[in-house]
């Protein structure tokens, strides 16, 4: 008797150092000390290698280290684990997430992901006694945890938010449910901010002490740019923690370019709580970087890179960038940048990076679609508008700078769609890019639009005029006509007399339009009119551009209507010459009749 008490006391126990081995491990995943819980689940699971919840515990450590490391050695050494465990173990429902998790991160098919976090579901639910059909809270937040550890275009974060949901009503205690809570709803957008505090308050609730929670919060509102809400729950963060590593690089990040002596620290308590690590050498390094001592910076990451190389930490080229960026060493900080972006994943490529690439780029002519191409990314990867906005600046104005003015057009329009008003000045320089690319078309069209949002600025009918005239250079297509007779009709809307002398020009210009057809018109070898006077088809086009220049005449004299006035006799002398051919060829004399050619014999000259 005394031996079976015995041994159920050393099994109690057993399971008592267990428990106390997984929570510490637990601890460390959460403050992101991966390379440490790593190690506490492996001493676990050397004792317990048939335990489902050490192995599950084991391979979160292993995909925690995969998204902090390059390549897919630890996501197949997890995967690996968990495929070893159904296999000995059977189907246990913390197997079923862990392998969820991994076919998620290997961007698997979601329908076969959700069967088995549905089959943990069920095989965890209870079918008899006080929790009857209740489903296993633990897992649930599992499966909360698989969605929330996951790239935001990875995984089901509504599903994984039902989930949580339930998890609460059924577990009101464990703060990490909400948390999970939390980070999904944030997954779906930051519109979800809002509903994500309210998680994180909730996780708060159940545990006052809990860093993680106030961490959570304070980054959500450094996303919203609340400086005095983010330093508050910052602050709280250390309060309920000192130890909490992941807040002092938040504060170091937020200061690394605003205090670089506040920065320093931050980092230097970043540094002593987190786990040891190549890393932290090269944060160093960067410091000394943003203090501007860019030969010991460099000296630095040479140290590193002889120790770990670039492509175990591909940040290690960006450090080498900056520096030779600011050593005046163009080519080399290229050439690093180069090797980043080749190297380092998507994910974490931060703007700033982005922003690096364009401005060493763009110092080599011909790089300017390259160094675009960065900001477009750095558009795709960045969440604020207003950085969406800067970026798409930039890239027009570097197609603006290298002449390229189509592109610049296209970076232009985007920027408006995205912004979704434009302004005067948005208006001036979209037009001015269409003329520049000598799209008459488009800057015509444009400059509609700036004439109707701003009808009192003169920009848009110089635009106007100058797109009208340029798209027919040489006066044959009649187009410049076409498109000045519209505006005049604007301008004489707006005020006629306000606007009398431009419009004077601009029938002036169609005036001549008409004068030149008349020309090519009269040199038509079709130009005829028979012995019995029927007038071929040119005859009458050229009478009716005749009646056309009266018209314009017409209104040249409306404008000036003092006979005087030296534009209304210009008009009155080109009127009377214009009638005078309209009337010798309406009626020609017998002697043109009869020579069968208008234009042929004394009587049709100079007509």
């Amino acid at each position: 008797m005394k031996k079976t008490v015995s041994l159920m006391f050393t099994a109690l126990l057993a399971a008592q150092c267990l428990m106390a081995q997984l929570a510490e491990g637990i601890k460390m995943l959460d403050y992101e000390k991966n390379k440490s819980a790593k190690e506490v689940f492996q001493k676990a699971y050397d004792a317990n290698p048939k335990d489902p919840q050490t192995i599950y515990w084991l391979g979160q450590a292993l995909l925690a280290l995969h998204t902090d490391e390059k390549g897919n050695d630890q996501l197949n050494a997890a995967k690996a684990l968990y495929q070893k465990g159904l296999q000995e173990v059977g189907s246990d429902p913390w197997l079923l997430v862990g392998m969820g998790q991994v076919e998620i991160l290997e961007n698997g098919d979601m329908n076969s992901v959700k069967q088995k976090f549905e089959q943990a579901i069920t095989a965890s639910t209870p079918t008899r006694g006080r929790n009857k059909n209740k489903p296993d809270a633990d897992i649930l937040n599992a499966i909360g945890r698989a969605n929330a550890e996951v790239a935001i275009n990875q995984g089901d974060h509504q599903y994984a938010i039902d989930k949580l949901k339930e998890a609460m009503t059924l577990d009101l205690t464990n703060p990490r449910i909400p948390i999970n809570l939390g980070i999904n709803y944030l997954k779906l957008g930051g519109q979800n901010g809002g509903e994500a505090v309210k998680a994180f308050m909730e996780a708060i609730n159940r545990d006052p002490q809990n860093a993680r929670a106030y961490y959570r919060i304070g980054k959500v509102y450094e996303s919203q740019n609340n400086k005095e809400l983010f330093e508050q729950y910052f602050a709280k963060a250390v309060v309920a923690d000192q130890t909490f590593p992941p807040v002092y690089f938040a504060y170091y990040d937020y200061y690394q370019n605003k205090d670089v002596n506040l920065a320093k620290d931050y980092l230097s308590n970043y540094i002593k709580y987190a786990d040891k690590d190549p890393k932290n050498d090269l944060w160093e390094a960067n410091y000394l970087f943003l203090a501007g001592s860019y030969a010991e910076s460099l000296a630095k990451v040479k140290q590193i890179d002889a120790s770990v190389g670039a492509k175990a930490l591909p940040k290690i080229n960006l450090l080498y960038a900056l520096n030779y960026d600011r050593l005046g060493d163009s080519l080399q900080s290229k050439n690093y940048l180069t090797q980043y972006f080749a190297n380092e994943t998507v994910d974490k490529i931060l703007p700033s990076d982005y922003e690096l690439a364009v401005k060493v780029f763009s110092k080599f002519p011909g790089n300017e679609a390259q160094a675009v191409s960065y900001l477009q990314k750095a558009i795709d990867s960045d969440t604020s508008k207003v950085n969406k906005l800067n970026y798409m600046s930039q890239a027009a104005d570097l197609y603006a700078k290298a002449k390229n003015y189509t592109e610049q057009l296209k970076w232009l329009q985007k920027q408006a769609d995205l912004r979704g008003t434009m302004g005067e000045y948005d208006y001036y320089t979209m037009t001015f890019a269409a003329f520049n690319a000598k799209d008459y078309t488009e800057t015509i069209n444009l400059a509609k639009k700036y004439m109707i949002a701003f009808p009192g600025k003169p920009q848009p009918y110089a635009f106007y005029t100058r797109a009208a005239k340029a798209s027919d250079p040489d006066t044959t297509t009649g187009t410049g006509a076409v498109y000045l007779s519209y505006l005049d009709s604007v301008l004489t809307g707006l005020d006629k007399e306000k606007h009398k002398k431009d419009i004077f020009l601009n029938e002036y210009y169609i005036l001549n339009v008409y004068v030149k057809e008349l020309v090519r018109l009269k040199n038509d070898p079709d130009f005829k009119i028979t012995t019995d006077g029927q007038k071929t088809p040119v005859v009458e086009q050229y009478l009716a551009t005749c009646q056309k220049v009266v018209d314009v005449t017409d209104k040249m004299m409306s404008l000036y209507p003092d006979p005087a006035d030296d534009n209304n006799q210009f008009a009155q002398k080109t009127k009377a010459d214009i009638l005078k051919r309209i009337e010798y060829y309406s009626n020609p004399p017998e002697a043109t009749k009869k020579g069968g050619n208008s234009g042929s014999g004394q009587s049709g000259k100079n007509k």
